[in-house]
């Protein structure tokens, strides 16, 4: 490994200079054409990654596509989020690259969608008969798709505060997750194929409403501070750090199922996971059953658990619920499971660009979340202030309520899913 280490950095060089002068890209265009003589070929491909902030996005696609763009050869630009803010800069930022990149040059990079279990959904859902025949509003009672970290803003909450956890995580990663949990089936994995119907079901869903919101901020507990302690922190700041909100999908197949997006900082433990209830079964010979769950961890070690209901061993008939556990690092013990950054590089190297986003598919989906983005942002009226919740719990307190009246049913008492433990795989 520290061989391999070695032989990168070998490889590695490092060019100073501005974002918006000239002559910064154009010494950095030397740079590129003093490694490219090292090569013994015609065709000179280029690739630039702008893990970058979002305010110099714009000159440093200019002066990329003006001095460093390769005339014997492809040229691809990568984009991390945030894109944009809101419906309105999103769209200044999209038609301002485009003046200088074309579309099919231009990744927009979200890692969520270089994940294995995120890859995984479309061949778990299409590959399945036995899964996708229940994939619907007639079996499917709701959807929760939850991402909680265990650590607060830790100094960086100048950041954090000026785009929030609903920008940061729902209007990017868990919607992404929601348009291939949710998708109709494709006519092939072509990239343009895939992209279509994300963003069919995209258009399906509704701007947020208010009342379909929980917001919640956290505050010091069990030791640790609570965000408006952090001193990068505006003073008095209402910005949330914890959101819940429910979206809703009006098309044939998902009407009237409630699509939960939660996502928290300082929560009591690290997860991303998508659980999907379905209804409960008829009841008449069974009473107070628990419901079937399909669970799709993403992260930490990924995994597939479905929980069913099974008789009791032994001489009475009783149900009990249960589960079929399909955890990754037990299954596929000696298959190397690559990073999401890994996974995406790659594609963008390949020009494949089915996990990246569409320019179209970033239109919808800031449509879906600027109303109530403007309303936390106090620019339609009042902005809500958010309830607070302890450092290291599961969140604010009313979101079981919150769950609850979108149909949620908790296991019966006394179940509990398996935990694996990450440091014994």
């Amino acid at each position: 490994m520290q061989t391999k280490l070695e032989e990168f950095k070998a490889l590695a060089t490092y060019v100073s200079g501005g974002y918006e002068d000239s002559p910064s890209f154009e010494n950095l265009n030397k740079n590129l054409e003093t490694i490219e003589q090292g090569h013994q070929t015609p065709e000179c491909n280029r690739m630039f990654y702008l893990a970058l902030p979002p305010t110099v996005f714009i000159p440093v696609a200019k002066h990329l596509k003006e001095q460093c763009y390769s005339r014997h050869g492809i040229n691809r630009i990568i984009i991390e989020k945030p894109f944009g803010k809101d419906l309105d800069s999103a769209r200044e930022l999209l038609n301002s690259v485009k003046q200088y990149w074309k579309e099919d040059e231009t990744f927009r990079i979200d890692h969520y969608l270089g994940k294995e279990m995120v890859k995984n959904l479309l061949v778990l859902r299409f590959a399945n008969v036995a899964l996708n025949a229940g994939w619907d509003k007639n079996s499917i009672s709701n959807v929760q798709i939850t991402f909680k970290e265990p650590f607060g803003t830790e100094g960086r909450g100048g950041y954090f505060d000026e785009f929030g956890i609903v920008r940061d995580i729902l209007q990017n990663h868990l919607m992404q997750v929601l348009s291939i949990l949710t998708m109709e089936r494709p006519v092939s994995f072509e990239a343009e194929d895939i992209r279509d119907e994300k963003v069919k079901v995209l258009r399906a869903i509704p701007p947020v409403e208010r009342s379909d919101t929980l917001l919640g901020q956290y505050v010091a507990a069990n030791g640790k501070p609570g965000y408006l302690d952090d001193s990068t922190v505006p003073p008095n700041s209402n910005c949330p750090t914890y959101a819940a909100t429910t979206l809703w999908i009006n098309n044939p197949r998902w009407e009237g199922v409630p699509f939960i997006l939660k996502a928290g900082k300082a929560l009591n433990e690290a997860k991303v996971e998508i659980r999907i209830q379905f209804k409960d079964v008829t009841q008449g010979i069974f009473k107070d059953i628990s419901r079937n769950e399909l669970v799709m961890r993403i992260q930490p070690s990924e995994a597939v658990y479905l929980k069913l209901n099974t008789k009791t061993p032994g001489l009475y008939t009783r149900a009990i619920p249960t589960e079929m556990d399909l955890t990754y690092k037990r299954r596929f013990a000696d298959a190397k499971i690559p990073e999401a950054y890994e996974s995406l590089i790659l594609d963008a190297l390949k020009g494949d660009h089915s996990n990246f986003v569409r320019d179209d598919e970033l239109d919808v989906a800031w449509k879906i979340f600027t109303p109530i983005l403007h309303w936390i942002d106090g620019k339609s009226g009042p902005g809500p202030k958010p309830v607070p919740y302890p450092y290291g719990s599961r969140g604010p307190k009313e979101l079981d309520a919150f769950i609850t009246k979108y149909g949620y049913k908790r296991s019966q008492v006394g179940y509990s899913w398996p935990i694996t433990s990450v440091s014994n795989l």
